[in-house]
């Protein structure tokens, strides 16, 4: 294993550290206030400096880095994981600055994938360019989505339409008025096995018979600047059977696909988050003086500091083992090491940025340090595409395979 950039990444890498310095950073506060004056329907849409920013990163050749193939920068797991660390140092921006935000980066990753050429022309072109946002309806209220075979939704065929019937929460971007397309996951067929029972289907927002009825808030957050969370019902809702992702029953395989390369984007951020706690850590240690001496002088301070180094660079070694399998050996030879990072980096991240909001004080929780913001985005990662424990039980299950 070498994990050396090679010379693209490093040019991408250097480019992309320019970029943030210049725009990125001076951008938050203005993200800030414009997030905090936007009313009515404007306030799930992105702040204009988004849009501003879009424009510089797609002309400087800074989007769509994360998608492989002919349909992205053509990178590899490997080479796109500094320049997604260095992202997470502005979760909130950079990503979408860059067209590189969830959920849209695993809708695009599943339209050019499993999308027939019709479905890449609607949907995933105007992805691609920014024009559109989308999302990725599989969770719902009323059973436990982290079992996704539980999922209740029905997707029943009716002559050349599908009906869709159920209700879904926490619908990442669902509140944004750009949000044009869903992709929806349901059982096609009840009877089948377990694993075949799920489908997956194209549905336009404008289609009748979908609601999007509320935001979901995050620890307090509705996240709106990235269109929010959101309870969608779909009563009698109806599509073309041309709108079906890949085969029936294949949309339980489609969302194992999906959610691989999400888990570890999301890691790959989550690192850069720790870096960025790391850095307000430390200049507020060095700065701020109690009982008579820098707080950076207090030897607990100076353990966290050391502690949050060493799990910081821990956790980039296992990440970038785990890019580096998945480019060599495939998704599901990297299985192993998907599910132990994402078990490992969530909440060692979300300890580090404890850390550094501890070290703040008052300050560490309020609106002026990305402090708070980053704390619940960590902790709502070790819920998202799975929990903790379901990834701990799968993981222990294939150590013991060779014991049992």
């Amino acid at each position: 294993m070498d994990f050396g950039y090679d010379s693209r990444t490093q040019e991408l890498r250097e480019r992309l550290q320019t970029f943030l310095d210049e725009h990125v950073y001076p951008a938050e506060p203005v993200f800030a206030e414009q997030r905090e004056q936007a009313e009515g329907e404007a306030r799930w849409s992105a702040p204009p400096i988004v849009e501003e920013l879009k424009a510089k990163a797609r002309a400087q050749g800074l989007w769509n880095l994360f998608l492989p193939g002919a349909y992205g920068a053509g990178l590899t797991n490997l080479q796109y994981a500094p320049l997604a660390e260095l992202t997470g140092r502005s979760p909130y921006l950079a990503p979408p600055a860059l067209n590189c935000a969830a959920p849209d980066t695993g809708n695009m990753e599943v339209l050019a994938e499993f999308g027939t050429p019709a479905q890449r022309k609607e949907w995933l072109e105007p992805l691609l360019a920014g024009e559109i946002r989308s999302a990725f309806a599989m969770t719902e209220p009323a059973v436990a989505s982290s079992d996704a075979t539980t999922i209740e939704t029905r997707i029943e065929r009716d002559g050349d339409r599908y009906v869709i019937n159920g209700r879904k929460w926490y619908i990442s971007g669902a509140m944004n008025p750009k949000c044009a397309v869903f992709i929806v996951m349901g059982k096609t067929d009840p009877a089948a096995e377990r694993h075949r029972q799920q489908s997956q289907v194209l549905v336009p927002r404008d289609t009748p018979g979908l609601e999007v009825r509320r935001g979901m808030r995050v620890f307090g957050y509705d996240d709106a600047d990235h269109g929010g969370h959101a309870e969608v019902v779909f009563h009698d809702v109806r599509v073309p059977v041309e709108n079906l992702v890949g085969e029936e029953g294949g949309g339980f395989a489609i969302a194992q696909a999906r959610l691989g390369p999400g888990r570890i984007h999301h890691c790959m951020r989550l690192i850069g988050m720790a870096e960025r706690a790391i850095e307000l850590m430390c200049r507020r240690a060095a700065s701020r003086t109690a009982f008579g001496k820098p707080l950076a002088a207090q030897g607990v301070v100076q353990e966290w500091i050391a502690e949050s180094r060493v799990a910081v660079e821990q956790l980039r070694l296992l990440v970038l083992k785990t890019a580096w399998l998945m480019d060599t050996v495939g998704n599901q030879g990297a299985h192993t090491e998907i599910q132990a990072i994402k078990i490992a980096t969530p909440g060692t991240v979300q300890q580090i940025i404890d850390r550094a909001i501890q070290v703040h004080g008052a300050a560490g929780v309020s609106q002026d340090t990305p402090l708070a913001e980053l704390f619940a985005a960590a902790r709502t990662l070790r819920l998202a595409d799975g929990p903790d424990e379901v990834h701990k039980r799968s993981l222990a299950r294939r150590e013991l395979r060779a014991y049992t």
